[in-house]
């Protein structure tokens, strides 16, 4: 193990604790990584919600292994005190991470770091390190996993009898997702081998599986014939073994069609693999049903969700990390749905759950839907730039300020220069002294440290979900001296600080909305440059349009295909074009400004100088009246 690892502090909201868990649930999935790991890096710090909260009332055995304290809120650190918990910081440092997937992957990589044995806990992160790692507001599964089940969970645990009667609608969503098929990297191979198996017969479906794997597990192997390779697969690789390889294909195996191949079955949560995902649903889970035992209610309805819970246990390292925490897993028998009593459909779950699958292919150009905006008096307008000729004196800044410091060409260097030049302009004129700026989305840091550097009256927030991104723009910091900066790694809503003025340079998609509900909610003025009209889309947060003006015009299809077109404004794209997609970005742009105007703002919608600055040339200056 290597030494001379900075010791960091995690801090853990604590509600009160019911039986084998702390609440909330993010608290127990958190100390519950951190017994599966064996990870004694962190000191941990729980941080009561509420008044009067003493020592004793923390069971200690329910944090397994690990010393736990106790702090108050107004004792945390000044950044962790601007998010919502877990957070994960160095001590005496500015970087923070925030948020339930970014805290227990940073721990999963510290816990390799530290021990490059235990590569088993690396893999938790799965292919290509992907697990649990895009954001919950645009991941329908990082939502499910890290908010919605915990939620859910919690709700059903508190509600009075007669309001839990039925099962929780994302439990059942979990429910289905555990039946749709699974698609893996390289699942070709695997289905080839599985459709070779289900020719050969049952004989030669049984996995071979390692002694380390419990007579439980191989007993289900062999009970689960059909799902038999992929057990065998997904416990090959838990047990450091090689996957199991069959003979060599029959040529009319290798002959069929992809599309004709048999699909492949759930083992663990995200798929063939456990992973992260598996350790996070697995507190909530146990929760749900041992409150579902007690209340005598039946799980017919929900065979895969006992599967996955029964084989979860079989995992190596999985019982002895419940154990310490004091979790007494059940023994569930093998449920098969009913016939009178099948899994409820799918008008049982709300819609606002499910996944929006409306035709994003749109058939015609944008004119119609101008045209009919043009029939109610709406076109795209823009005001006129307040500073057109404002620039920074680039050439007597430090180069760490510069973004040509982030690696990239000179010419792209020099563009992102010029959009600097606006945002900066327009917080210049906006901050005063002692203000609180947040640069949502900060990427490497480019609006973040020139405003820092050039405003050291104001603090400044670097708001990334990117690790790698923050880590270049704090190395920069560092090369700067400023003290004036922090940097918090999360997804924008475990943000929850209060702050003068928000930016965003090229804030993609729906995160420009994220980032002025952001903005509205705390009163403060924005200056931000959208990007990737494209993405727009209707989420569970946001829908489109945004305004009453074009809700009234508009039907979301009509504003879908703005969104589409806005996105032409490629230098590459012939000239007609190119203004036709001007046209759709300042479109959708009013749309949002109305619609912030709705909640009392002063919005302006202009265009940089010079525009070839970039093709996602618009900016907003809001400012609350």
């Amino acid at each position: 193990m290597k030494d001379n690892v900075a010791e960091e502090h995690l801090y853990l909201a604590f509600s009160h604790q019911y039986k084998d868990s702390i609440f909330p649930l993010h608290t127990s999935i958190s100390l519950f990584l951190l017994s599966y790991c064996d990870c004694k890096l962190f000191k941990v710090f729980l941080v009561p919600t509420g008044e009067d909260v003493g020592d004793q009332c923390v069971t200690k055995n329910l944090a397994g292994d690990l010393e736990v304290h106790l702090i108050s809120r107004c004792q945390l650190p000044a950044v962790v005190q601007s998010c919502s918990l877990p957070a994960v910081v160095v001590k005496d440092d500015k970087f923070c991470r925030a948020g339930l997937s970014v805290v227990l992957r940073h721990i999963i990589q510290k816990t390799f770091e530290a021990d490059p044995s235990k590569r088993d806990v690396l893999e938790l992160l799965g292919f290509k390190k992907t697990c649990l790692k895009a954001c919950a507001e645009v991941s329908q599964w990082t939502r499910l996993c890290e908010i919605s089940i915990p939620l859910a969970v919690e709700r059903f645990l508190t509600a009075s009898p007669e309001h839990c009667q039925a099962i929780p609608p994302d439990i059942l969503l979990l429910e289905r997702k555990l039946g749709e098929p699974v698609r893996v990297h390289n699942d070709d191979k695997i289905r080839r081998q599985k459709l070779q198996q289900q020719k050969a017969g049952a004989k030669a479906a049984v996995p071979v599986l390692g002694e380390e794997a419990t007579e439980e597990l191989k007993a289900e192997a062999h009970e689960h014939s059909p799902s038999s390779l992929e057990l065998s697969v997904a416990f090959s690789k838990l047990l450091a073994q090689e996957a199991p390889d069959a003979n060599r294909e029959a040529p009319n195996i290798r002959r069929t069609k992809t599309s004709d191949l048999p699909l492949l079955d759930h083992v663990f949560a995200e798929g063939l693999y456990f992973t992260v995902a598996d350790l996070v649903l697995l507190p909530c889970i146990h929760q749900f049903l041992v409150s579902s035992k007690k209340q005598g209610k039946n799980l017919v309805n929900l065979p895969l969700i006992s599967s996955w819970y029964r084989r979860v246990q079989e995992v190596p390292g999985v019982k002895k990390a419940a154990g310490k925490c004091n979790m007494e897993l059940l023994q569930l028998p093998e449920l098969v749905s009913a016939p009178e009593e099948q899994l409820q459909d799918s008008a049982s779950v709300p819609d606002e759950l499910e996944e929006d699958h409306g035709d994003s292919h749109f058939i015609g150009g944008p004119r119609p839907t101008m045209t009919k905006l043009m029939e109610n008096g709406i076109e795209a307008k823009f005001s006129p730039h307040p500073c057109p000729s404002w620039t920074l004196d680039w050439t007597s800044l430090p180069s760490a300020v510069s973004p040509g410091e982030g690696k990239m060409s000179r010419d792209r260097a020099l563009r992102k220069q010029q959009q600097l030049n606006n945002l900066v302009a327009a917080v210049t004129k906006l901050a005063k002294p002692g203000d609180l700026i947040v640069d949502f989305c900060s990427g490497g840091g480019h609006v973040g440290i020139v405003l820092a550097y050039m405003m050291p009256s104001c603090q400044v927030v670097l708001i990334e979900n990117k690790e790698l991104s923050l880590i270049r723009a704090k190395d920069r910091s560092d090369e700067l001296g400023l003290n004036n900066i922090w940097f918090i790694q999360a997804n924008l809503d475990y943000f929850n600080g209060t702050f003068n003025i928000g930016v965003a340079l090229h804030a993609c998609g729906v995160a420009t909305d994220m980032v002025i509900e952001h903005c509205l909610r705390a009163r403060a003025a924005f200056v931000i440059s959208p990007c990737c009209y494209g993405f727009i889309q209707n989420t569970v947060k946001f829908k489109y349009p945004r305004s009453h003006q074009f809700k009234e015009i508009l039907s979301y299809k009509e504003h879908m295909i703005l969104c589409r077109f806005a996105d032409q404004t490629a230098v590459q794209l012939p000239p007609e074009r190119r203004q036709i997609g001007k046209q759709c970005m300042g479109l959708v742009d009013l749309d949002r400004a109305w619609a912030a105007e709705e909640h009392n703002y002063s919005v302006q919608v202009i265009s940089m100088e010079p525009e070839s600055c970039s093709p996602k040339n618009n900016m907003f200056v809001g400012i609350p009246t």
